[in-house]
């Protein structure tokens, strides 16, 4: 018989090693979800672990659906080791692609390149004052912050459709509820001539960089650390608690914010309602299967935007529904959540004693 047996101390190994066993298992999942549906596995994992690595190009268009999940699982690392609970990241991320959409419909044949400039410090303001909502509900009201940032998700939503269905529509897109397609000096400038790669990987590396700095380097994220793991002792040191709540909400909001509107500048080229690819929700995996690391959220943000692109190529090659995606992404939360268990507990095998049967007979005449 196996049972759980408490650790004397967390296992070190197993903090590194559970993200690995939890792949294997989603892997060992998804072979049997194939075989399930008929499709043959080998092709399945192909799609999935391969087709997004096996050239340059595949590799250049992996970098462009890890990016806005990089971003934002770093912000959503920094607010969870805050203990702020920030779930509403996909709000974020429209707000800032709105704000985004709003500076490129300006621009014209006579605006300049210093745009972009104006285009994502916009992301990072939407994402900003979409975050502080939250932040001051908490703050002021004692709000529940996980409540509060995803039902803001919804009102991002509606406000989106708004837009490209009423004052944003483009009067020559064949009633589509899209904005016309931006100008060229408002797109980021691609860093391979033939491919889409552009700058907002140079962006994601400085962030990734800036972040690891600012967890680990600046008294700053020392105070938010403490903060989240000892609100008592951080009291105590004269840490400001309400301080920490601004900092985790802003930075994370203004990074979600960020990564929408690289995403307008970028490969859309224009606002739809399809802009919320539930990269907010993702980042979410991303954060915790990274273990709130910046060089961790790298890793798993690249994992999990082969999801994306194994899931899309799955749609077109093997029939499958593009919610696999989705499916892949849970089974990878539920096996890493399980196999975290590991952290704390180690599998022992105890031998099941068996207990003397007393006759009938024998029971009454004890009795």
């Amino acid at each position: 018989m196996l049972q759980l047996e408490v650790r004397e101390t967390p296992s070190r190994g197993m903090v590194f090693g559970s993200p690995l066993l939890a792949l294997s298992l989603t892997v060992l999942m998804g072979i049997a979800l194939f075989l399930i549906v008929g499709k043959d596995p080998l092709q399945g994992l192909l799609v999935f672990f391969y087709e997004p690595l096996k050239n340059s190009y595949a590799l250049t268009e992996l970098t462009i659906k890890a990016s806005p999940l990089i971003l934002i699982g770093l912000g959503l690392a920094i607010s969870y080791r805050a203990n702020v609970w920030n779930i509403g990241a996909e709000g974020q991320y429209i707000l800032g692609a709105i704000f985004a959409a709003g500076v490129s419909l300006k621009a014209d044949e006579h605006t300049g390149r210093w745009i972009l400039l104006l285009i994502v410090f916009s992301a990072i303001l939407g994402g900003m004052l979409w975050a502080s909502i939250t932040a001051l509900l908490r703050d002021r009201f004692n709000a529940n912050e996980i409540l509060v940032s995803l039902m803001l998700v919804y009102i991002a939503q509606m406000l989106l459709s708004y837009l490209v269905y009423v004052p944003w529509k483009d009067p020559e897109g064949f009633n589509f509820p899209q904005t016309k397609t931006f100008e060229g000096v408002t797109q980021l400038p691609r860093l391979i001539e033939g491919f889409r790669m552009n700058i907002s990987v140079v962006i994601v590396v400085f962030t990734v960089i800036a972040a690891y700095l600012f967890i680990f380097r600046s008294f700053a994220g020392y105070q938010l650390q403490v903060t989240g793991l000892a609100p008592r002792a951080a009291q105590y040191a004269g840490f400001s608690s309400r301080k920490m709540l601004w900092i985790a909400l802003m930075v994370s909001g203004g990074l979600a914010g960020l990564a929408g509107g690289l995403e307008i500048a970028g490969p859309l080229n224009q606002l739809t309602p399809h802009v919320p690819a539930g990269y907010g929700f993702a980042a979410i995996i991303v954060a915790f299967i990274g273990r709130l690391h910046p060089i961790g959220v790298v890793l798993a943000g690249i994992l999990i935007s082969m999801f994306y692109i194994g899931g899309e190529l799955a749609q077109s090659r093997l029939g499958m529904p593009r919610a696999l995606t989705g499916v892949f992404q849970g089974l990878m939360l539920f096996n890493l959540l399980a196999c975290d268990t590991l952290i704390h507990y180690r599998i022992k095998r105890v031998k099941e004693t068996k207990k003397p049967k007393n006759s009938l007979k024998e029971t009454q005449v004890q009795a």
